[in-house]
């Protein structure tokens, strides 16, 4: 390479870390200009700097003018500069012209091509590549193996990212990142939590990116005892002062019910971006505390900030809550005016949700027949649910039949309104509803309850005996139920969807999940220390009752975790002010 060519070379890589783009194109004009030939590394550099400054416009033309001595290395840089871009089609057509060239393919095309089928969730297009890979003996390449953990996991196909994983002779930060990355993003928190912990048996030292992402999988799992411990472990390799890092505390612990301590790490936060005010609006707007989510979206407007979907979702399902329709209604307006943003499904179901909630129902009808789209199973389901607190049997109809249109074993449309024709002793409804049920194959998820105590995550279904603890969960639960009944407890027996004498109908609702995961809080939990309980399905209006009383008599602070939202149960008040 020419003195004057590593000369531009300099200059090229100085406007790009300074972002002058304008430079770069004097540059570029200035060697059209005055070097006939100009040498291909130095082309190849300005396609560089160029796709770095996301202008792959100008990057795809000087690629395209490069004379016949276009090398290998000219199709990598403009295949990345494409895929650091986003246009993952567009590398893979460009990958495709590459191999019709005959060039020789190297780790570095691998890996940006694998990116591209990663984005697209090509994983036809993947597998074809992964056998390219096999045969031209690339397969052992830690850059390379790590890119194909990084794809399958990114097309949803987590026992493939394994496979990959486990074949690598050689595994570095990269490949780890790769897979705890790779099991968080497809639901498999607990699998993540494990695998980092590997990654630091195997003497690998973890950086921003994977442990900010395996304190994202803590959140997940609402797993306060080992997030706290990667918070220490935060504060002690100083990782904490990456936002990457802070910004996954301030999900998990907003995520896991101490929103002060969410709130703390947030404002001692030296720099904050989009993501930081998101997860602390995100934490509020679980609480329900509408007027503290308000608050941080308007002061996070006046910070200069963009907001994005999530941050509107949060808004939206805050002012739901809180039954502020009227406000609901001025966001999601501006969200779109405003703010230029598209609303997706997720934001129609908050309005749904938030006419619907405070009874509106006409008014969500409206809504839903007036959507450019259809409404998703959960849109449905949200409508039905809010048809059956309060008595709309012809609305609650009409979302049932959408629901069983769109998606026919879909179980919350049968129990919904099978708990509607129950909560009416309609029990001929019932049991055409339940026998559809069973003609169809429909099944009911299974409510079930967790709590962690050690270490150890200790799970509940209704009326489990399976606890080595249940002798003493139930004992304490009579001794609850003889104290709450004290206190003016009366069972709430329309929770019951089965036609069973009253006396069983209240034997049912004591032995719920959540009722057994917090027994056993009560059990082995010290006084002083909140118990954490996570409930898969939304937590019914009896139990809501009766842990309120609980959290009375017992003088404990009990925080459970639905399918919906946070409930912070002292002094028998909930957080969620018994709106949810």
């Amino acid at each position: 390479m020419s003195h004057i060519s590593n000369h531009y070379c300099s200059l090229l890589k100085l406007w790009c870390e300074s972002q002058n783009q304008n430079q770069i194109k004097k540059l570029h004009c200035f060697i059209l200009k005055t070097i006939a030939n100009p040498e291909t590394f130095l082309l190849n550099n300005l396609i560089n700097a160029y796709s770095k400054l996301n202008n792959t416009g100008y990057a795809r033309q000087v690629f395209e003018e490069i004379p016949q001595q276009r090398d290998s290395i000219s199709w990598t840089t403009m295949i990345t500069g494409l895929t650091q871009n986003g246009l993952d089609r567009e590398a893979l057509v460009l990958f495709r012209r590459m191999r019709l060239e005959g060039l020789p393919i190297d780790q570095f095309t691998f890996g940006s091509i694998l990116t591209a089928c990663g984005g697209l969730r090509a994983i036809e297009e993947g597998k074809q590549l992964h056998a390219y890979i096999v045969r031209t003996y690339h397969s052992e390449n830690v850059f390379v193996g790590s890119a194909l953990v990084d794809m399958y996991s990114k097309c949803r196909n987590i026992k493939y990212a394994e496979t990959s994983f486990c074949r690598m002779p050689n595994k570095n930060i990269v490949s780890w990142t790769a897979m705890v990355v790779g099991y968080g993003q497809n639901g498999f928190s607990e699998e993540a939590v494990k695998a980092f912990c590997d990654m630091q048996r195997n003497g690998v030292e973890p950086d921003d990116f994977t442990l900010g992402s395996v304190i994202s999988s803590c959140a997940n799992l609402a797993s306060l005892e080992e997030g706290a411990q990667f918070h220490g472990r935060a504060l002690v390799s100083g990782l904490i002062s990456f936002i990457t890092v802070s910004n996954a505390l301030v999900t998990l612990y907003g995520k896991c019910g101490s929103i002060e301590e969410s709130h703390r790490l947030f404002d001692e936060m030296s720099v904050k971006d989009e993501v930081s005010w998101t997860a602390l609006v995100s934490g509020y707007a679980q609480f329900g505390k509408a007027t503290e989510t308000i608050h941080l979206f308007e002061k996070m407007l006046e910070h200069g900030l963009q907001p994005d979907g999530v941050t509107f979702v949060g808004v939206l399902s805050a002012c739901s809550r809180a039954g502020l329709v009227d406000k609901g209604k001025v966001y999601f307006e501006s969200m779109v005016k405003e703010h230029g943003i598209t609303p997706i499904l997720d934001h129609f179901t908050c309005m749904i949700d938030l006419f619907s909630r405070s009874g509106r129902l006409v008014e969500a009808k409206d809504f839903i027949q007036k959507m450019p789209c259809t409404p998703d199973s959960i849109g449905w389901a949200t409508l039905l649910s809010s048809c059956r607190t309060h008595g709309n049997m012809e609305i609650g109809k009409w979302a049932a039949e959408s629901l069983l249109e769109l998606d026919p074993e879909n179980p919350a449309s049968y129990l919904l309104l099978t708990s509607m024709y129950a909560a009416k002793e309609n029990w001929a409804e019932v049991a055409q509803l339940r026998r559809a049920m069973r003609d169809r194959g429909v099944r009911k998820e299974p409510g079930c309850s967790w709590i962690k105590y050690k270490n150890r995550v200790h799970i509940f279904s209704a009326d489990d005996k399976s606890s080595p603890f249940s002798d003493e969960i139930y004992a304490e639960l009579e001794k609850l139920n003889a104290k709450m009944i004290d206190e003016g407890y009366v069972p709430d027996v329309t929770h019951v969807m089965h036609r069973v004498e009253e006396s069983d109908k209240i034997k049912l609702l004591n032995h719920h999940s959540e009722r057994l995961a917090i027994a056993f809080g009560l059990i082995f939990i010290p006084p002083g220390i909140p118990i954490r309980v996570v409930k898969n399905l939304r937590v019914c209006g009896d139990c809501h009752s009766a842990t309120k009383i609980i959290s009375k008599i017992t003088q404990r602070e009990i925080l459970v975790r639905d399918a919906v939202r946070f409930h912070l149960f002292k002094d028998g008040k909930c957080s969620c002010g018994d709106f949810w």
